[in-house]
């Protein structure tokens, strides 16, 4: 029997485990970390990629190692320049993603890493038993669920109508089988005003200059961080902990967040390249698209045609719905586990859930506050829960 199973191989679930080992707690032979993908972050580096991210929006002491400086002290042994952006020394996508082959690589992760998809857990005698697609069966002393929304992509009403009914170009960016983003029929439309848009849009303007638009539904939302500073430290951790409503506590998080913002040297390079006439942006809200002589036709609320395009790309985030709905529903029925009428579990300030149970990242939300999705939020969880051992 394995002393931990981990679900989930993103930041999240490689944070955990990085904290584990790093910590004493546990030794590499013993846990097992389960994850739909063949590496760690495949998800995550996929994202970014389809994207082309340059730099994060977090700061540099934000990533999976224990040490906070470890990132920085990576990057200065390699000598690499112009490793880090601005104030709070953001780094870029390829020293982030380096640094954490590398903490693996240390780590010898590899050694724990089980690829499939697991369709059940259920509690026994010793511990938590998984059992994954491929009809493997895993059995640990403890499980850590570690998935996000990320497997999630959202879908306006409209565009998923129109997706059924023609099976024409829209694409949510997210998608595993989006296209290649060089062979795309122009003219090209991004819905969403939020950091994905526009790092999209940056990119897609370069290839196709002079024909793509932005449509967003408000104006841009410009935001450092995507929620206060506060809310990484007992500013704002505490008084949230003492809400004692849950239902609170999710509209807490949900005004915390700055939801579809963007930083503003993003918000400048994007202006730079309207004034030069390489991209449209447009505060518009879509409705519904018609297929016409070869290509879409949008529309508003009142039928009015918005503009002509070949091809629709949704960069309109995640669905906030629990993740791991159809596995976890079961579990969650059979076991009598706490959870808020959001559908989110309620779990104790270790995280844990029941017994030999524990959540990280989305679904620790309603005890971590509005972090909890991010790195920061996986550093904070997993300290949480090695210090409880």
């Amino acid at each position: 029997m394995l002393e931990w199973i981990i679900v989930g191989g993103g930041i999240q679930g490689m944070t955990m485990a990085a904290f584990l080992l790093k910590s004493g707690k546990t030794t590499v032979d013993q846990p097992a970390i389960v994850d739909r993908n063949e590496e760690p972050l495949a998800r995550w580096k996929q994202c970014t990629e389809v994207i082309s991210m340059p730099y994060l929006r977090s700061p540099s002491v934000h990533h999976l190692d224990v040490n906070p400086f470890s990132l920085q002290k990576y990057v200065e042994k390699a000598d690499w320049k112009n490793n880090f952006y601005g104030q709070y020394k953001r780094p870029s996508l390829q020293s982030f993603n380096e640094h954490c082959v590398h903490l693996a690589d240390d780590l010898t992760i590899k050694q724990a890493w089980v690829q499939g998809e697991v369709i059940s857990a259920c509690k026994t005698g010793q511990g938590w038993e998984i059992q994954l697609q491929n009809k493997r069966r895993l059995e640990g002393q403890k499980l850590v669920i570690s998935i996000g929304i990320g497997e999630q992509p959202y879908w306006p009403e409209w565009a998923r109508q129109f997706k059924q009914e023609h099976g024409g170009p829209v694409y949510h960016i997210f998608d595993e089988n989006i296209p290649e983003l060089t062979q795309l029929q122009g003219p090209i439309t991004i819905i969403g005003g939020g950091i994905s848009s526009v790092h999209l849009a940056l990119k897609l303007s370069n290839i196709y200059p002079h024909d793509v638009t932005v449509l967003k539904r408000h104006p841009f939302r410009i935001h450092d961080f995507d929620s206060d500073p506060g809310w990484l430290g007992p500013k704002k951790q505490r008084p949230f902990r003492a809400i004692s409503s849950f239902q609170k506590r999710r509209e807490t998080i949900i005004q915390a967040r700055n939801k579809g913002s963007i930083p503003p040297d993003l918000h400048k390079a994007l202006m730079n390249q309207v004034k030069q006439g390489l991209l449209r942006v447009m505060d518009v809200e879509v409705k519904s698209a018609v297929w016409k002589d070869g290509h879409i036709s949008l529309r508003d609320k009142n039928e009015k045609v918005i503009q002509q395009t070949g091809t629709i790309l949704l960069a309109t985030g995640f669905k906030s719905t629990l993740p791991g709905k159809d596995w976890l529903t079961p579990v969650i029925r059979s076991h009598d586990l706490r959870c808020a009428e959001c559908g989110y579990p309620i779990v104790s300030q270790s995280l844990q859930w029941g017994p030999g149970l524990y959540v990280t990242g989305a679904l620790a939300e309603l005890e971590m506050g509005p972090i909890s999705r991010n790195i920061s939020g996986a550093r904070q969880a997993a300290e949480r829960i090695v210090n409880s051992l």
